[in-house]
């Protein structure tokens, strides 16, 4: 994993860990996909924690010169979609977590589990 790619998941996990995400999820892409070298996937226990954690990895990641991600799904948040470059968060409330499973679908895809952060 690139240095700038490895300092990013780091980042992202640390600022999830730190700001009381719940069920924090890596999985590694790299080598398997085109789009990303990780995919993070966590919750938030309601809408405002999860629009307040996408808030908090962006302004992050702009603070620690690690450029400055995209972000879809903020008005709702129930799904909020950030893209990072090399890492790619995923931040739901839990019950649209649970309906979507993004983990096992790609763990499945990848032939590999996901790594419980």
């Amino acid at each position: 994993m690139p240095a700038v790619s490895g300092k990013l998941l780091e980042t992202v996990l640390a600022t999830l860990d730190d700001n009381k995400a719940e069920e924090i999820v890596s999985i590694p892409l790299s080598g398997k996909s085109s789009i990303a070298d990780h995919m993070v996937v966590a919750n938030g226990r309601s809408g405002r924690q999860v629009a307040a954690l996408a808030d908090h990895i962006v302004r992050t990641l702009r603070e620690q010169g690690l450029g400055h991600a995209r972000v879809e799904g903020l008005p709702q948040a129930d799904w909020v979609l950030i893209d990072a470059g090399d890492v790619i968060v995923h931040l739901f409330r839990p019950e649209v977590r649970s309906f979507y499973n993004l983990e096992k679908m790609w763990a499945a895809d990848l032939g590999a589990e996901p790594v419980a952060h």
